[in-house]
């Protein structure tokens, strides 16, 4: 067991300080403080960081702290506690450890006997949560997905039965595809698709998956997607019949082929792409 009492001994601190994700008007004073204090800022690319710096006139000595660098960064940071320094963590934008590096850098932290707090701020995944308009709590942040399609869909098929609201992070030039795959996977469920968060051109856009995947074109900036949980049995349900021969019985009945495949989507609890893909074939 390792307990620690923040501010009730005097050793070497690794801050985890929380930075804008768009809107530098976020930076709380106790951030701007923390960083004017410590002795060194271990930043995930110092060429950004700089410009935070500059604008709050922050002149503490920057270190380089990135996923590229963490064999030789995590020794020298570790050393620095060791001589009685304090450092502050940042990331690129928002909470340090939070699909940014940190996590290992902690960890070691940790387990020399050093303090690690952290310094409130801005966070993507909890804006988007409260503004989706979907059930916040229980929630599961998952952050990005696999970037390869095999591997994504996989993780998919390994959430889609959870029953808590799901958050994920993706980049704008694969959220067609990933959005896609959430269809074909998890049905079409309601979600919220927020980008550009506490910036300029800040866009939540509310709705079913199929309704998203309509506007989503055109869209720029890192997205966060606010997912539905699963409010279906997890109990397969067996057909006899093959999708088609579902199809076909209702088009018998009177249906439009669009009504027909509309029909079983709902149903079968599957989209409706899959339906019509399935129909068609023959």
């Amino acid at each position: 067991m390792i307990r620690q009492k923040s501010f009730e001994n005097k050793k070497p601190t690794l801050f985890l300080v929380a930075t804008p994700i768009g809107n530098l008007s976020e930076m709380t004073y106790r951030a701007v403080e923390t960083l004017k204090s410590v002795q060194f800022i271990a930043a995930e690319d110092t060429r950004n960081t700089i410009k935070l710096l500059n604008h709050f006139n922050i002149t503490t000595k920057l270190i380089s702290h990135h996923e590229h660098n963490i064999v030789t960064s995590i020794p020298k940071i570790i050393q620095l506690l060791q001589d009685g320094y304090d450092i502050a963590l940042v990331s690129d934008a928002g909470y340090p450890a939070i699909s940014d590096p940190g996590y290992e850098l902690v960890k070691e932290v940790i387990s020399n006997g050093y303090n690690v707090v952290p310094i409130s701020g801005a966070n993507a995944c909890l804006n988007a949560l409260v503004v989706s308009g979907i059930t916040p709590q229980p929630f599961l942040f998952y952050g990005f997905l696999d970037h390869q399609d095999k591997k994504k869909k996989k993780e998919l098929e390994d959430l889609k039965n959870y029953k808590e609201t799901i958050v994920f992070y993706e980049a704008p030039h694969r959220i067609k595809k990933t959005l896609n795959h959430m269809l074909n996977i998890f049905g079409n469920r309601n979600i919220a698709l927020c980008r550009e968060i506490t910036k300029k051109y800040e866009e939540i856009n509310r709705g079913s998956i199929e309704e998203i995947l309509t506007v989503v074109d055109d869209m720029k900036g890192e997205m966060v997607i606010v997912v539905e949980g699963c409010h279906e049995s997890t109990e397969e349900v067996v057909f006899e019949q093959s999708i088609e021969e579902h199809v076909s019985e209702y088009i018998a009945k009177g249906m439009s082929t669009k009504d027909a495949i509309k029909e079983v989507s709902k149903q079968r609890k599957i989209s409706k792409n899959i339906v019509y893909q399935e129909y068609h074939k023959k």
